[in-house]
């Protein structure tokens, strides 16, 4: 446990920033129009909680791999990704859970990782993830196998607490 994750970096450009809200269907002004953002009080537009949510679950899945199924992801937002920052995503496992017994739970690991993402100005984000994984039928295999024998399932977890998020 306390294994860490490779960090990612990942560039806020206006484009992602409009292409995150339109996909989301979140049509407010902030996320799209800088005059209207400065009006409101923000010094630019700003990433909206959805596709930073989308980048979170990209982070995890880019790590676990294609076979990982993202059960929950509780995030909390902080300081606000404008254009021309990066955001440096990292994470930590903080719990690691063998599934025990017979049927679905058999051969299945249950993991949890802390998440944040900072930017220049600060904690943008902060949460946890739980995820499954394909098992490893072993019940010895880690969280960050991605490759198995058999097709059991293995659930990954990755949560943050509010005193990160502070």
């Amino acid at each position: 446990m306390g294994s860490e994750l490779p960090s990612l970096e990942i560039p806020i450009t206006r484009t992602l920033i409009v292409a995150g809200a339109i996909a989301s269907r979140d049509y407010q002004d902030v996320h799209h129009d800088a005059e209207l953002a400065r009006r409101k009080g923000s010094p630019d537009i700003f990433m909206n909680i959805l596709t930073t949510n989308g980048l979170v679950g990209r982070y995890i899945t880019d790590h676990f791999g294609p076979t990982a199924v993202l059960r929950k992801v509780a995030i909390r937002l902080g300081a606000p990704n404008y254009p021309g920052d990066t955001m440096v995503l990292t994470g930590r496992i903080e719990e690691l859970e063998e599934g025990t017994g017979a049927g679905a739970g058999a051969g299945t690991m249950t993991v949890t990782v802390r998440v944040v993402g900072a930017n220049a100005i600060g904690k943008h984000v902060t949460g946890t993830v739980t995820l499954t994984l394909p098992g490893t039928g072993t019940g010895t295999g880690t969280a960050t196998e991605t490759e198995t024998e058999t097709e059991t399932e293995t659930t990954v977890t990755v949560s943050v607490t509010d005193e990160e998020a502070s």
